[in-house]
């Protein structure tokens, strides 16, 4: 510790020495250099993993090991988890909103590095998940722990953390627009113009090391054709279909999450899911893993290649067995998705969120084809369906429109991205108001949004506004007592506790004032002939919104705060969350020093 100590001082006094104004591009650089590497290095692994287990599988046949790697990855992973990180890793993206609304923008260390070995273990083997969410988790705890190392204060860890997601997404996908737009989109930053250039200083710096590590080649390559106006009423027929696959994924993955995971032995839970799982993998190879080279055939002109190393390799020229294939892909995506995260390994949804989109495009593309009434381009309409689908799940029109385009050099298609981005999420608003990543921290009140008195008051939280220098009294102690108690303290209000620290009422000052000097009636009265009832009581975990509405409902000033024991704590006060959320918005929104 005391050599951290010594390079934390050393470091700050150098980074004074370069100005202050200078300090946030300097650590933005930091930050996407980590990041860049990170995601470097999580992407190479996987592909690593994936060549040295499937690389040999014969083009024309399929294998029975896909029925034994999704599992053994998976064990791999948990066993990692329990008993070396011995904390939870899934989900990554959404533990990094939570990060931002209720815990200070603070990301525990391990994540720097826990993700992407449990990622690669799950993915590698075949784990139908994406690599996005771990190495944004990744990236972000890298800002936030140099932010955290400088002990900077709240805003600026905040702001390092979305470099580093922004990092994170740019060198993964070589799209420093992407990163950007993700950042403030999805993460749902409310930054200053000044803030957004360490935004751009991260994501660019990570797209260089990307670049220099492993080509300028984009994600995808494609054999685009030239837009056509005639198409625009069949893009805005995909972002339709898009907007409800959108909102199939959304709510069959957390049911299915949510069911996989009531198996409360997590060997079962992971039986259950290596078995269903492998079995999926072995009638449709195509789940293995990201998917990204099934989406590569799909766009260069080559979709039959979705039949390699499969049973069904031989019907690969039958046309609508081809269209029953792609649909049973879109359909149970979902549920490979699922077990992979239910049962136990970690990965995310924005990777399977692309392999959907761009089957869904393709499929609405083909259909339309072998009607006959239209000839549509295939190849970009699965790029398109990538961006509707992404718009639909994620709730993120910008970051899908700009982030296909990047990734797939398709920038001529530009039109049809917003056509069927803007539609899809259209869509999917008239049935779910939250993202996949969203949904679940708001349903529990800790979401934070673009909305600056929303977001302060997400941020705020009761145990650390609650005032507890309060003196309490039992309901038999007499006016005497009442009114020592009185003499020793600076409040004007007494809790009365009674079985249990169980708060039974309070008493004010006012209401024993007329009598407290009369020495006759200090044996003779009680504290409980003078107690008034609580109106309302507030749990410590309460979210500030339901306390705002319970301070407007019984018109108090002070209500008392009991834990999860219904134990008296102490009391939270009207006049200390104002003035609590005034210092808060001017340090979340007000100008920097």
């Amino acid at each position: 510790m005391y050599v951290i100590e010594v390079l934390r001082d050393f470091a700050n006094k150098k980074l004074r020495l370069l100005g202050a104004d200078k300090i946030p591009y300097i650590l933005a650089v930091m930050v996407g250099i980590f990041s860049g590497l990170a995601a470097v290095l999580l992407k190479s692994s996987i592909h690593l993993v994936k060549d040295i287990l499937t690389g040999w599988f014969n083009t024309s046949q399929g294998s029975l090991l896909y029925l034994a790697y999704p599992g053994i990855g998976i064990l791999i992973t948990i066993f990692y988890v329990k008993y070396f990180v011995k904390d939870n890793i899934g989900h990554g993206i959404t533990k990094v909103l939570y990060s931002i609304s209720r815990n200070n923008s603070s990301i525990k260390s391990h994540n720097m590095y826990s993700s992407m070995i449990a990622g690669t273990f799950t993915i590698g083997f075949g784990g139908s998940v994406g690599a996005e969410a771990p190495i944004v988790l990744t990236g972000s705890a890298i800002g936030s722990g140099i932010g955290r190392f400088f002990r900077l204060n709240y805003r600026q860890i905040t702001l390092l953390l979305g470099c580093g997601a922004a990092g994170a997404v740019s060198g993964i996908f070589k799209a420093p627009l992407a990163g950007i737009v993700f950042t403030l989109e999805i993460l749902m930053l409310d930054l200053s113009m000044s803030s957004i250039i360490p935004l751009m200083i991260s994501s660019v710096t990570a797209c260089g090391v990307s670049y220099l590590l492993i080509g300028p080649e984009v994600e995808f390559g494609n054999t685009l054709q030239a837009f056509a106006m005639n198409n625009i009423p069949y893009y805005l027929l995909l972002g339709i279909c898009c907007g409800f696959v959108a909102l199939y994924f959304t709510r069959a993955t957390l049911f299915l999450e949510k069911k996989i995971t009531l198996i409360n032995n997590y060997i079962y839970r992971w039986v259950a899911g290596a078995v269903l799982l492998g079995a999926l993998l072995y009638f449709i190879p195509p789940l293995y893993g990201e998917g990204y080279d099934v989406l590569t055939s799909v766009m260069t002109g080559n979709p039959s290649a979705i039949f390699n190393k499969s049973l069904f390799y031989s019907l690969q020229d039958h046309s609508w067995f081809f269209v029953m294939y792609l649909l049973f892909i879109l359909v149970f995506k979902v549920l490979a998705v699922s077990l992979t995260n239910g049962s136990g390994g970690v990965g995310g949804t924005f990777g399977p969120t692309l392999f959907m989109g761009g089957i869904a495009g393709f499929l609405v593309a083909r259909l339309i084809n072998l009607s006959g009434i239209h000839q549509v381009p295939e190849s970009n309409f699965a790029l398109v369906g990538m961006a509707g689908m992404m718009s639909g799940v994620m709730q993120a029109p910008l970051t899908a429109i700009f982030l296909i385009a990047e990734i797939t050099g398709g920038y001529t298609l530009l039109m049809p991205l917003m056509v069927v981005s803007v539609t899809s999420f259209i869509t999917i608003r008239r049935f779910e108001s939250y993202s996949i990543y969203t949904k679940r921290l708001a349903e529990k009140g800790d979401l934070l949004t673009h909305d600056k008195d929303k977001a302060a008051l997400t941020l705020l939280k009761v145990e650390d506004l609650v005032e507890t220098d309060f003196i309490k009294v039992a309901p038999d102690d007499t006016l005497g007592k009442l009114i020592k108690a009185v003499s020793s303290s600076k409040r004007n209000i007494f809790p009365v506790i009674g079985y249990k620290n169980h708060i039974k009422g309070v008493v004010f000052l006012d209401d024993v004032r007329t009598i407290m000097f009369d020495a006759k009636l200090y044996a003779n009265v009680f504290v409980k002939d003078k107690m008034k009832p609580v109106p309302d009581v507030i749990q410590i975990d309460e979210s500030m919104e339901n306390v705002i509405a319970k301070f407007e409902k019984t018109g108090a000033w002070n209500l008392p705060v009991v834990n999860e024991m219904d134990e008296y704590v102490g009391f939270l006060s009207k006049s200390k969350i104002f003035s609590t959320y005034r210092e808060l918005l001017k340090e979340l929104f007000g100008e920097e020093e």
